[in-house]
């Protein structure tokens, strides 16, 4: 892709957290984009708060567990600025608990977003995307190859995410669709409810990621980078 002047990229998750840090990224690169939230008002809020020029944001409501909302979504994308380019699959929620508290509400949330989402996500733009020979990326976690106790349901979300994507990546690339998957370690978020503090600093920030998006779109389109774990340099005391 390498010069990202005016092409376009449509984030789930967009709202807070890495989401929100990778289309602050993308703005800076010259690129417009495309944010959801469950919500419209956060998503409208994050939107006014990346950019006043409408022109080159737009903010959405959708469910990435929705198949319906994706396909909406990525329409909606589409008629506003003429095309899709790239694809950032971030919608992600976390319970954590033993299996014998966790809740099948809370097993099927994790599953629903974090991996039958990504699905929906990539499913609805992968026409859009042949036309452009786009870029989709989704974002895993360390979690998706490093299991815990209580994580046996974000484990199994994350884990199924590498998997997908590694699969997708096989099936796309002849389409000149390039596909990588992202596992942060740490990050400072308000993922689970946390409010980011001074205590943190040691943590990935959303706009480290942010930068390691923008560099892999600007990466020489014969060079894949299918699958990057990344973490904090020092872990926390």
């Amino acid at each position: 892709m390498i010069d990202l002047k005016d092409k376009v990229a449509y984030i789930t998750g967009g709202s807070k957290g890495i989401g929100y840090g990778i289309a602050k990224a993308l703005l800076n690169n010259g690129m417009r984009v495309a944010i959801t939230s469950r919500t419209l008002a956060a998503s409208e809020k994050a939107a006014a708060s990346l950019s006043q020029d409408v022109s080159r944001i737009l903010a959405l409501q959708s469910d990435a567990g929705s198949m319906q909302a994706e396909v909406a979504a990525v329409k909606a994308v589409t008629d506003y600025f003429g095309q899709l380019d790239v694809v950032i699959a971030n919608a992600g929620v976390g319970h954590f608990a033993s299996i014998e508290d966790l809740t099948e509400a809370e097993w099927k949330d994790m599953i629903g977003t974090n991996l039958t989402g990504v699905f929906n996500s990539v499913k609805a733009s992968i026409e859009a995307l042949k036309i452009s020979r786009g870029y989709i990326i989704t974002i895993s976690s360390l979690a998706g190859t490093n299991f815990f106790a209580n994580g046996a349901g974000y484990n199994a979300s994350k884990f199924g995410v590498v998997g997908f994507t590694q699969a997708v990546m096989m099936d796309l690339r002849k389409y000149g669709i390039k596909v990588t998957t992202i596992m942060p370690g740490s990050v400072s978020t308000h993922f689970d409810n946390h409010v980011p503090s001074e205590s943190d600093a040691w943590k990935i920030q959303p706009e480290d990621i942010g930068q390691m998006v923008a560099d892999l779109l600007k990466m020489n389109p014969r060079t894949l980078p299918s699958k990057i774990e990344v973490r904090p340099s020092i872990p926390g005391k």
